[in-house]
């Protein structure tokens, strides 16, 4: 026999198995021309720290297809790598050198600070690829990628040029959303509005004479950012406000700089009816001052340094901080006499996602891709059905997005990232150009008027004297947006451009037979992308539009939107709150397989999911919900995250996303209840697996007639088969929650809590134990096979184990097993097992059964008392209960001992009626009737009492108004279970008295 341990060990089996997975070649997906191809392409994780749970349900879905689709016969490539993160990586990494060393960028210089990124995206990708691992994660990894390598950085390149060939990219002077923290520029995508405390300023500027004499009159206006009045161009008015189309044409002036500048009807900006119906102009610092300039062909006045201090065009005021220049501008102006009220107001104020800082609209010289006929071409693909989006309701967010087609800003001022492939030379010629870069396809050049310099883009890196000693070439200091070369994802992985070659494994080169890229035709365009409806626009958009551009086909033609995991308080979870669950602890806590069966159950189409945390003591094991010691989920900077337990009155530091333990002292860790659903699971399914295997001595394989077993034999296998064809119809689907929820209850209610119970007696019974043996082993390889997907390591254990008793098995010819679960054949079912008039026998039986159950729990029978039943049905029906009576002693410790038309109710008797059945217990000499009767009256009496104080409390109207709704809703909850409770109660009362 095989031995198999009592309790399932997570631990002892996890990497066991991974590495031999890994060792066996079992996630390596290669072109067949035998099979069909199925690839899912990662959303690649930041190099910037650790997984989260976002990843963790994204990943365990991707890997949950993944298997599936390989046990269907698919060479299923899951692509993994990491994405470079340029802003985020070089925003942790300066942090750090700042808070450890007392250094900032420029302190150190530009390859220094790579050099530093380079070995922190290191250490982090080794650490994130291990979480990875440890999750399940079945992907190829020899393909491991990463967004700066050889063969993502020549996809990048070659877009570019193309790009920049073909027109689309240009440079321009444009407002974008400054990071003045980062000092760079960052995309609408990547801000966050959030309201602060603020003020709102009222001042006026003179209305002035051609010569710049007051003429009496002045505009108000009102701001809350004084210090932009620095670089106002004009100041605007309803072209239909009466009160001031007299001035229209006339200038102000600007005390603090004494700058005359124009007054100007415009009635997209300006409204009569709010506040002044005057407002001042800033191009160079407002999107609605920008299109206003734009309009009336403004001045645009920058006033800022890229690190958020004021200019020089700003005088006396040059060096500050935009908000130290705030407060000294509005003291100057009061000085004056310029400034008129001010009141305390809450501003809606933009954020970096990246830094958290304040974001300032700013003007500046950026590099942008045209996106008109690009977005068009994407947007065609989603409404003509290429690519499809399940749930539905996610394509509105990427087509209504898209729609704008606003150019896309794809310039990044920071140093960690590609940079840009242009150069610039001030002093060659057109002639030079063409006779250097003669027949040359991987350079492209254009010349630029406006800063009069030739703009030369190459695919390899110029020196700066490609163009000969007398020119120097100098190359664009800045990067290009992660999101560029992300969205070449799905090809650039693949090995595009290169067509001739397939991409390295391992980082070694690999030959093609057929002079082709086999890799890239094979798996490309792939199958589906699994993410989160953050990145609708940031990444699958231009995924799309990329793929489109560059390969003439889409990327994919499904996109899986799964829900976003919340905290316990329904806030998303970031490392900057600390609020975030590391998946690990609860690996470590429940084990691999319960937190992926956990997550799977929680993928619906519907919602996002909370998931309420409390902090263990790892040596007490006592357990303090988050809600009761940490409201804002957030450390206090620069200390170490602690939780305090009151019971044992330790207090410990626990992990968060911003801090490492200290070394030696324990650590509190995560945990949640809402993962004992994954392991309750997986321990009930080990335990009735282990049942099975020791009752499997003997085994012999050998054919079965399906249509000669026995009821519980024929019902399992029809729900099986059913069961099987709704999980595969469920994944067809993505309907995650579903799938799980379908094989946990086959496997939990009917395979565990009733077949394993019907087929005892047949195990123990030398007659029929071949027989009962042979299905059992069928149903339990199948079982193994459904749940592979979802649990893999448990299963494999199991299927290990299974081998050894059973190396052949199935139905109705037995044949031999694949040596492992996870590379076995996913069960296809006949459908004529699928028998409804079976299964509605079988629902009777187990019905019939749960009701004498529940006829012992409403007396207090003992389990081990022996009953008898006797069952008036048609003859038809009670045919089928005799033919199965002995299930009823089997599972209720029941005698059925009439069954018919004719059968009466015996005096002294419980009853129950299930559909045409009525079903009687005498109870005679088996319960004191009135000892019972007696209890459950008291039992009704104390029922009516909590009932009566419920109602009391809300019939209250202090209490329905004040207290909070949950509360409310809890006692109107309670009420009514007491009322359902006090109902049954009665109905006993009234049959107790008709038996007395």
């Amino acid at each position: 026999m095989a031995e198999i341990s009592k309790q399932y060990e997570p631990k002892d089996v996890q990497s066991k198995w991974f590495q031999i997975w890994e060792e066996r070649g079992y996630f390596d997906a290669d072109p067949d021309p035998k099979k069909p191809p199925h690839t899912i392409m990662i959303p690649l994780p930041n190099v910037t720290g650790a997984l989260h749970m976002g990843h963790a349900l994204n990943g365990t879905l991707q890997d949950l297809l993944t298997r599936w689709k390989r046990m269907q016969g698919y060479s299923a490539l899951w692509m993994p790598g990491t994405d470079h993160a340029g802003i985020a990586t070089q925003a942790v990494v300066e942090r750090r050198m700042l808070e450890q060393e007392g250094l900032t960028r420029h302190d150190i210089g530009r390859e220094a600070l790579v050099n530093r990124i380079w070995k922190w995206k290191d250490s982090y990708e080794k650490r994130i690829l291990n979480q990875l691992k440890q999750l399940g994660a079945s992907c190829d990894w020899r393909r491991t990628r990463f967004t700066l390598d050889e063969v993502c950085s020549a996809a990048v390149r070659k877009t570019f040029l193309k790009l920049f060939r073909d027109g689309l990219i240009f440079r321009g002077k444009r407002l974008v959303n400054w990071d003045a923290y980062l000092q760079t520029a960052v995309a609408d995508d990547e801000v966050y509005p959030e309201e602060i405390a603020g003020h709102f300023w009222t001042f006026h500027y003179p209305v002035v004479d051609d010569q710049g004499n007051p003429t009496g009159e002045k505009l108000s206006f009102s701001t809350t950012r004084p210090e932009t009045m620095l670089g106002d161009t004009a100041m605007c008015v309803h072209p239909s406000d009466e009160r001031y189309t007299h001035l229209i044409g006339k200038n102000v002036l600007i005390p603090l700089n004494g700058r005359l500048i124009p007054i100007i009807a415009d009635a997209l900006l300006a409204d009569k009816d709010l506040g002044t119906g005057c407002v001042k102009v800033t191009p160079a610092h407002d999107p609605n001052d920008y299109a206003c300039g734009l309009r009336n062909q403004l001045e645009m006045i920058n006033i800022l340094n890229p690190d958020g201090t004021l200019n020089e065009i700003c005088g006396q005021f040059e060096g500050l901080d935009r908000y130290a220049a705030r407060k000294e501008i509005v003291a100057e102006m009061e000085k004056l006499g310029y400034f008129e009220a001010v009141e305390e107001r809450s501003i809606p104020l933009k954020h970096s996602d990246r830094s958290k800082t304040p974001i300032e609209p700013y003007l500046s010289d950026q590099w942008f891709v045209k996106m008109d006929t690009l977005a068009q071409s994407a947007m065609d693909a989603v409404e003509d059905h290429r690519v499809r989006f399940f749930p539905s309701r996610y394509s509105k967010t990427y087509l209504d997005w898209l729609g704008e087609k606003r150019d896309w800003c794809i310039s990044r001022q920071l140093w960690w990232g590609h940079r840009i492939p242009i150069w610039y030379c001030e002093t060659c010629t057109e002639d030079e150009l063409k006779q250097i870069f003669a027949g040359r396809e991987d350079v492209s050049y254009t010349h630029d008027a406006e800063n009069s310099c030739w703009l030369i883009c190459a695919e390899t890196d110029l020196s700066a004297d490609a163009l000969g000693p007398e020119h120097e070439l100098s190359q664009d200091e800045d990067v290009l947006d992660t999101w560029f070369s992300s969205a070449l994802w799905p090809h650039a992985t693949l090995g595009w451009p290169n067509t001739e070659q397939n991409p390295p494994l391992n980082g070694e080169a690999q030959e093609s037979s057929s002079g082709k890229n086999e890799v890239l035709d094979y798996f490309y365009p792939g199958n589906v992308l699994v993410t989160s409806r953050d990145i609708i626009t940031l990444w699958v958009a231009r995924m799309v539009l990329t793929g489109l551009y560059n390969m003439e086909d889409i990327p994919f033609s499904h996109v899986c939107i799964h829900p976003k995991i919340l905290d316990g308080f329904g806030r998303t979870m970031s490392k900057s709150k600390g609020n975030g669950v590391d998946p690990m602890d609860l690996i470590d806590k429940y084990g691999t397989d319960a937190v992926r069966f956990t997550l799977a159950s929680l993928a619906g189409e519907t919602q996002d999911v909370k998931l309420p945390v409390g902090y263990e003591d790892p040596e007490t094991g006592e357990v303090i919900p988050q809600e009761q010691f940490h409201t804002e989920a957030k450390p206090v900077d620069g200390e170490k995250p602690r939780v305090k337990f009151p019971r044992s009155k330790r207090e410990l530091q626990y992990t968060s996303p911003n801090f490492e333990p200290d070394e030696g002292e324990p650590v509190a860790r995560m945990v949640s209840e809402r993962f004992e659903y994954g392991r309750n699971f997986c321990n009930k399914f080990w335990n009735a697996t282990r049942f099975a295997m020791l009752n499997l001595e003997g085994y012999t394989p050998g054919e079965i007639d399906i249509k000669t077993l026995p009821l519980e034999d024929r019902w399992i296998l029809s729900r099986l088969s059913q069961t099987a064809a709704e999980v595969t119809t469920c994944l067809e689907r993505y309907q995650f929650d579903m799938a799980t929820r379908t094989v946990r209850d086959f496997t939990w209610n009917e395979f565990c809590d009733w077949y394993l119970e019907m087929i005892k007696p047949r195990l123990r019974s030398e007659d029929q134990k071949a027989e009962a043996q042979r299905v059992l082993v069928a149903v339990l390889d199948s079982l193994l096979r459904l749940l592979s997907p979802f649990v893999p390591f448990v299963t494999e254990e199991l299927w290990q184990k299974l081998g050894e008793l059973a190396p052949e098995r199935g139905i109705p010819e037995p044949m031999p097993a694949e040596e492992a679960a996870m590379i076995a054949a996913w069960p296809k079912l006949p459908k004529e097992w699928i028998d409804t008039e079976f299964e509605g026998r079988f629902e009777r039986l187990r019905d019939s059964v749960i009701a004498v159950r529940n006829v012992r729990a409403v007396y207090g029978i003992p389990p081990g008392t022996p009953l008898t039943l006797r069952m008036r049905a048609s003859e038809a029906i009670a045919n089928d209960m005799n033919s199965v009576s002995g299930q009823f002693e089997n599972l209720a410790k029941t005698v059925l001992e009439a069954a018919g038309a004719e059968v009466t109710r015996p005096d002294g008797s419980a009853s129950f009626t299930i559909g045409e059945i009525d079903g009687y217990i005498p109870l005679g000499g088996v319960v004191d009737l009135k000892a019972e009767l007696e209890r459950q009256e008291k039992e009704a009496s104390k029922l009516k009492g909590f009932i009566s104080g419920h109602e009391k409390k809300l019939s209250n109207e202090k209490f329905v108004s004040n207290a909070p709704d949950d509360v409310v809703n809890n006692v109107r909850e309670t009420l009514a279970n007491l009322q359902s409770q006090l109902q049954s109660v009665e109905e006993v009362i009234a049959q107790l008295k008709k038996m007395l």
